[in-house]
């Protein structure tokens, strides 16, 4: 019964360390990424569409993306749908390929996304105690049916403290490499 909350425990916060993943990855480097369209989706023959199901999206150098549509009529969706979000980029298109030239970074700039990182790592962190206290209230209720007694739910505490503070120095050692690629020059 324990190991199954330990597990559920374990589960969770790890889909919360994948969310952060994601969330940087949406935080602009000052290199060129494929990753950094993933947030963005286009009307497909009517149904939204993410960007890397209806294109191919190419890195071209350290500051150039290229995004090619499997269709001619997509590209500008393609193009507004690049325009609307929030990535602050510029497409310029030749034919049927857009080009998405990556500006480089102001230390101002830096700054802001270095916040926003640290933003989404408190977020992390708070989804990852919530989790805890989640489980640690299910090991309470085992405690009141009767069903563990009060060493075990000492013990469970301690177990589910151990896994959080690991999963709790996932995300800042997480955080150190984005704020370290974020003021890379």
């Amino acid at each position: 019964m324990i190991n199954e909350l330990k597990t559920d425990a374990e589960q969770r916060m790890a889909k919360s360390l994948d969310a952060l993943g994601n969330a940087f990855n949406k935080i602009r480097t000052g290199r060129a990424n494929s990753s950094l369209l993933n947030g963005i989706s286009v009307d497909y023959y009517g149904v939204d569409t993410p960007l890397s199901q209806a294109a191919s999206i190419v890195v071209e150098d350290s500051r150039t993306l290229s995004v090619t549509p499997w269709e001619k009529f997509l590209v500008p969706e393609i193009e507004k749908a690049i325009m609307k979000s929030d990535l602050g980029l510029n497409p310029s298109t030749s034919g049927s390929v857009i080009r998405l030239p990556l500006p480089a970074l102001t230390e101002e700039t830096r700054k802001s996304y270095g916040k926003q990182a640290k933003a989404e790592a408190e977020n992390s962190r708070i989804s990852i105690r919530n989790i805890r206290r989640d489980i640690l209230s299910d090991v309470k209720d085992l405690l009141k049916e009767k069903d563990i007694s009060e060493d075990e739910e000492r013990k469970a505490h301690d177990d589910v403290q151990k896994i959080t503070d690991r999963f709790i120095a996932r995300v800042d050692d997480a955080l150190v490499v984005k704020e370290k690629d974020l003021m890379e020059i």
